[in-house]
């Protein structure tokens, strides 16, 4: 089992950006494919990117391709994402799971998630 606690989130402007960070405890982190996900209210909780075990390769969803970055340092047991060009709509809570899916290519959808943390709020005004 594994522990995830998210960081970064806030308030920020349209165009702006943010990183936010997921730190892991409790299990081996490497044997997990990582993805972030968001929730907007009233919405179903909405796949953001996610990342291999070892870090080499990414998913992302197609509103977020050239201005969001997942990585994830092994090591230290974290990933994180940078998001640039912030919309209002992307106004959520943030969340990072972490999934046993034998094939990473599968990955994205919340359902494939064994584990989440308590989320952090990003708010993009307008």
């Amino acid at each position: 089992q594994v522990q995830l606690v998210e960081s970064g989130g806030g308030l920020v402007q349209a165009g702006g950006s943010l990183r936010l960070s997921c730190a892991a405890s409790g299990s081996t982190f490497s044997s997990y494919i990582m993805g972030w996900f968001r929730q907007a209210p009233g919405k179903e909780r909405e796949f953001v990117a996610s990342i291999d075990r070892n870090g080499g390769r990414t998913i992302y969803a197609d509103s977020v391709k050239g201005r969001f970055t997942i990585s994830r340092d092994n090591a230290k047991n974290t990933m994180s994402l940078i998001m640039n060009n912030l919309k209002p709509e992307e106004t959520a809570v943030y969340y990072c799971g972490a999934s046993r899916m034998p094939f990473f290519a599968l990955a994205v959808g919340a359902a494939q998630y064994d584990y989440w943390g308590q989320g952090t709020q990003v708010t993009v005004s307008s």
